[in-house]
């Protein structure tokens, strides 16, 4: 179960959900979509389409000439002490391939998508058919979505408790903004919600299908919205993987020359326990993430060697006291307000 923190204008949050289920087509895994704000099928109608290998080898081939390029340019601004130094990678993913590339400027092409089966959800379709019921003392919402996951496990032979009839692959699950208004919880709009306790249950059972099934889960939830810590740290109790992003959108990082190269930070708050008491510590703690015309890309975090000589004295000085909300981790550490020490 993977749960993602949207960003406050859930744009990057949809990119990142969109991936999920492009991996899936790609993979030729059975796909299951659920919203309330957009209807399934519009979704997958908006997924990237797949790099070949060799067009991704073009793409990264273009994007290797740049960077070398950047960094002659850099070697010739950056001073001699620090050019014996280690150099940090910006991207885990140059040189090991992990996965499939996406071209967002392209669509999935329409018989890709339908070569997998997929099951949608749209919630206002759900409500509309049958009245509310409330069952579990849970949202009628959440209810509904519970049984139709638990159906399309048991019919299509994804349950793992029962003997396989036939060769099966993963069942990829996919919740858009669950908690928000649109799914009648409350969690969002009042602090304290007149009902806490609906997402918590639907997670706790939700996980419980995923432990006896063949099956991935990510969720997507307007955590920003939710100003009830108490539930945040149940919801992430609940959860295997928890990541969020932040959006340097309409904030004073956006215009910040320390983080010109970004568009937003990706945090990882909880990594799976794969059969260990503790969870997997990475080494790379501060991650962001850029959007190209193409490509959406995570990568380390790490400050320039010096800021630009348009930058003046004054400003650099302003921005010693914005690095110090980076960790050590990103290769620098900033001391005082007078420079930045590296």
């Amino acid at each position: 179960l993977v749960f993602t923190e949207e960003d406050k204008y859930g744009l990057y949050s949809n990119l990142l959900f969109k991936y999920f289920l492009a991996e899936g087509i790609v993979c030729g895994h059975d796909l299951f979509v659920a919203s309330a704000k957009e209807h399934p099928d519009n979704i997958l109608k908006e997924l990237p389409a797949p790099l070949l290998d060799d067009t991704y080898r073009k793409e990264l081939g273009d994007e290797a000439a740049v960077v070398n390029s950047e960094d002659f340019q850099d070697s010739m601004k950056i001073a001699w002490r620090y050019q014996n130094l280690p150099k940090m990678e910006a991207s885990p993913t140059t040189y090991t391939k992990f996965g499939h590339y996406y071209d967002l400027s392209k669509k999935m092409p329409p018989e890709l998508c339908e070569s997998v089966k997929c099951h949608s959800f749209y919630l206002h379709e759900e409500l509309s058919s049958e009245p509310k019921m409330k069952v579990w003392n849970m949202n009628s919402g959440y209810a509904r979505l519970l049984q139709s996951i638990q159906r399309i496990i048991s019919q299509e032979g994804f349950d793992g408790s029962d003997p396989q009839k036939k060769q099966r692959n993963v069942l990829r699950i996919g919740i858009q903004s669950l908690g928000s208004v649109l799914w009648g919880d409350d969690v969002c709009c009042s602090d304290p919600p007149e009902d806490p306790h609906s997402l918590t249950k639907f997670l706790y059972v939700l996980r419980g299908l995923l432990r006896k099934s063949l099956s991935a889960c990510i969720i997507t939830v307007p955590s920003h919205l939710i100003q009830n810590k108490a539930i945040m740290e149940r919801v992430t109790n609940l959860s295997d993987m928890v990541v969020g992003l932040e959006s340097f959108i309409g904030s004073e990082r956006e215009t910040n020359p320390l983080y010109k190269d970004y568009h937003g930070l990706v945090h990882v708050h909880q990594i799976p326990r794969l059969n260990s008491l503790m969870c997997d510590v990475s080494d790379t703690k501060d991650l962001a993430f850029r959007l190209k015309r193409k490509l959406f890309t995570i990568e380390r975090l790490h400050l320039p060697p010096d800021l630009s000589d348009t930058v003046s004295r004054a400003s650099k000085q302003d921005l010693a006291g914005s690095a110090k909300l980076l960790s050590s981790g990103c290769g620098a550490v900033a001391t005082g307000n007078q420079h930045l020490d590296f």
